[in-house]
């Protein structure tokens, strides 16, 4: 589908890896050291290009959604749509030299600060959206105030801006 984002297609594509995982086992008990003598059409599988080609994902991204995986509290965020992946991707590398036990508290915090981070740049956003809209209203009685308001001058105003008498 066009609009799934990567690491829906990731998930999907991971779903296919055990068969392809399978397939590839198998080519390798084909396979001697000899690239020479290996049976026609059983060149090796390489798991990450194979599941990206799957689902039209680039081969990297799939090796982050493969490494995501692990990891449950940036799983969820990933599916809550809360990271990028990423986004995600940066928090398993931070957490991965953590012991076990302190990986998923770790996960968690992290997730936790990128989401502050990104609602505090839609704020930020938004604070600039409202600056602009006004700093616009602004100019305009500014200008307003040069305008003498003459019964001349709002003719034309009215005429340009066809208002009607109910509008003004």
């Amino acid at each position: 589908r066009r609009n799934l984002d990567k690491w829906e297609l990731g998930k999907i594509a991971l779903k296919l890896r055990p068969e392809i995982e399978a397939r590839a086992k198998a080519n390798q008990g084909a396979r001697t050291d000899l690239s020479a003598t290996l049976p026609e059409g059983s060149a090796p599988v390489d798991t990450r290009k194979k599941l990206a080609a799957s689902v039209g994902l680039g081969e990297r991204t799939m090796g982050k959604v493969m490494q995501i995986d692990e990891h449950a509290a940036v799983k969820e965020a990933l599916d809550k749509k809360e990271l990028s992946v990423n986004q995600g991707y940066q928090i398993t590398r931070q957490v991965q030299d953590l012991p076990e036990d302190e990986q998923g508290q770790a996960a968690l915090d992290l997730v936790e600060l990128e989401k502050a981070k990104k609602e505090i740049r839609e704020k930020d956003a938004e604070i600039d959206r409202q600056s602009k809209i006004a700093g616009v209203f602004c100019k305009a009685y500014e200008k307003a105030v040069l305008l003498t308001p003459t019964e001349e001058n709002v003719r034309i105003w009215v005429k340009c801006t066809r208002m009607t008498k109910e509008e003004m």
